[in-house]
């Protein structure tokens, strides 16, 4: 009787941990998804603002129908948003390529690595009359 007892506490122990350590996996692959999630929504209030931009006039603060004053730098950035929001807890924004007249492209690196070790990775083309989000990584 006593080996069966033992026996038994042995297999609810390995039950136990195989069910802590799906428990974690579980956990992380739920942050990373929650982190992609947060760095896209992020990228559309960016697509957001510099449409904003394009549409208001130059006279007021805004590109004239132009996305070209959006540098590939900070200065590219501050017309847009704050420089707290380029780089929030969701993860870090730039202009990857500078504005054209017609188009503008962000890139976004989450801040929770994936399975590989990677931080995840989108780009947000905007034009005047949309965007389009793309993961790069």
């Amino acid at each position: 009787m006593g080996q069966q007892q033992l026996l038994l506490i042995i297999l609810g122990v390995i039950i136990v941990g195989i069910a802590v350590a799906v428990g974690i996996t579980m956990f992380q692959d739920n942050a990373v998804s929650a982190n992609r999630d947060a760095v896209t929504n992020d990228l559309v209030q960016l697509a957001a603002k510099s449409q904003q931009y394009f549409r208001k006039p130059t006279s007021l603060g805004g590109g004239g129908n132009s996305f070209a004053t959006l540098t590939a730098n900070a200065a590219g950035m501050a017309f847009l948003v704050s420089t707290a929001f380029s780089n929030n807890d969701n993860g870090t924004y730039t202009v990857s390529t500078a504005g054209t007249a017609t188009t503008v492209i962000f890139t976004g690196v989450g801040k929770t690595a994936q399975a590989d070790g990677t931080m995840p990775t989108y780009t947000c083309t905007v034009t005047a009359s949309g965007y389009t989000i793309a993961k790069t990584n």
